[in-house]
């Protein structure tokens, strides 16, 4: 398991490297997409919504690639991989095989890291009180009463 987690890192930083920069330095040749596809993409581009994303995307890469903060690039890739699977699902599915296969990148890079997400996935968290009240700090008001 360990060396298909490397290999999906890897391919995973790699994919998005090319495609985040793609966003800015526009080397891999496309045609806009037609109908309501061209009309969303056309909007998020004409909007400049696109720059912080694929801004992300070459971050994350980058930290995949360097093998750091792999946790933090797989939270910040999670939300636009939804997009992108929602985007070729109900817009243009000629594009859903690569979408699925960095679905299936990010879901075995995940589960061999898991145990950084352990505090994340609990179902209940005991409660705590105030960090005032925790730490044993008390306070006084105007009126000389105090208070925790």
């Amino acid at each position: 398991m360990k060396i298909t987690a490397v290999i999906a890192r890897f391919l995973l930083g790699l994919i998005f490297l090319v495609f985040g920069l793609n966003g800015f330095l526009h080397f891999i040749p496309s045609s806009p997409p037609s109908g309501t596809a061209g009309q969303f993409v056309g909007a998020l581009f004409v909007s400049h919504y696109l720059v912080p994303i694929f801004l992300l995307q070459v971050i994350s890469a980058v930290l995949l690639l360097v093998n750091r903060y792999v946790p933090l690039a797989l939270t910040l890739l999670a939300p636009i991989i939804v997009n992108i699977l929602l985007i070729h699902i109900l817009m243009l599915p000629s594009g859903l095989p690569l979408a699925l296969v960095v679905t299936v990148l990010w879901i075995v890079l995940f589960l061999s890291i898991r145990s950084a997400f352990a505090g994340l996935l609990q179902q209940r968290v005991p409660a705590q009180g105030l960090w005032q009240q925790s730490h044993g700090v008390v306070f006084r008001n105007h009126q000389g009463g105090t208070y925790a």
